[in-house]
């Protein structure tokens, strides 16, 4: 990969970040942030960093990976010599359609079309995202690298993803940049780029509580684990923002750390996030 496209990379992830603090933490952090962007985007060259700045006005992807040859944002097919230029890596490529910087990831793991039925009612809120086979009600590990693990697996075996490690590797790598627990017990880990299809979401409920990163050392005992693809990043706020405001709630929360059988979880979380998430 050509090494301002892996510069612009992490310049991006943090910026979405920063969004994601001002969503979940109420501006927690945002300092910090804020001179880390600065940092970065100075290190750019002009060029690149007018490009830069001239696409995130318009949207928060500015640089898109390439799944099976096309833009994984704007869904162009692009020309073979094209994908063949940017996998080299020799320098920044744009898409011919929606002008983002295009980069070739090496290793991602892609989320598993799974067959579903074309008839039965739509889907709506919360099941729109998960499903009772990604509950774990009683997580079992004692640590944050454990639970993650737990979660990317559950995804894995239940047929939604493949390359589990290689979630778990990118969720760790997420979390060192800025914890994802939140206020409440609640944690929101998460990784970007699992292209192939939407957004997905497992829960999983610690019954003791672990620490995960929070300088204060309060436990988190409710984990939400999202797949995101690139093209999914500005909706996943949205969610972020309707199970945050959700779980502000004690009731909310009490109702599923009460429940310990997959199906109950299930129900209770899609009762409890019925008006917040559409």
């Amino acid at each position: 990969m050509h090494p301002i496209a892996n510069h612009l990379i992490q310049l991006q992830e943090l910026l979405l970040i920063r969004d994601e603090q001002k969503v979940a933490r109420k501006g927690k952090y945002l300092e910090e942030l804020d001179k880390s962007i600065k940092d970065m985007t100075d290190k750019l060259p002009d060029d690149i960093r007018a490009l830069f700045g001239k696409l995130h006005k318009k949207d928060q992807i500015v640089i898109a990976p390439i799944s099976n040859g096309i833009c994984s944002v704007c869904g162009m097919k692009l020309p073979i010599s094209l994908v063949q230029a940017v996998r080299i890596g020799k320098q920044i490529h744009g898409c011919p359609n929606c002008a983002r910087m295009l980069y070739y990831p090496e290793s991602a793991a892609r989320r598993i079309s799974k067959a579903t039925s074309r008839v039965g009612p739509r889907k709506i809120g919360i099941s729109r995202f998960s499903s009772l086979s990604l509950m774990i009600p009683s997580l079992e590990s004692d640590n944050a690298d454990g639970v993650i693990r737990e979660l990317a697996y559950k995804m894995e075996s239940e047929g939604f993803v493949d390359k589990a490690d290689n979630l778990v590797e990118e969720a760790l790598r997420r979390e060192a940049i800025a914890s994802t627990a939140v206020d409440h017990g609640l944690a929101f880990p998460h990784v970007r780029g699992v292209e192939g299809g939407g957004l997905t979401l497992a829960l999983g409920i610690h019954r003791k509580g672990i620490q995960f990163g929070r300088a204060d050392k309060k436990v988190t005992k409710i984990f939400f684990f999202m797949i995101i693809p690139t093209a999914a990043s500005a909706f996943y706020l949205k969610l972020l923002a309707g199970l945050a405001e959700t779980f502000m709630n004690a009731d909310s929360r009490k109702a599923i750390t009460a429940e310990k059988d997959p199906e109950k979880l299930w129900k209770a979380l899609c009762r409890v996030t019925r008006t917040n998430i559409k």
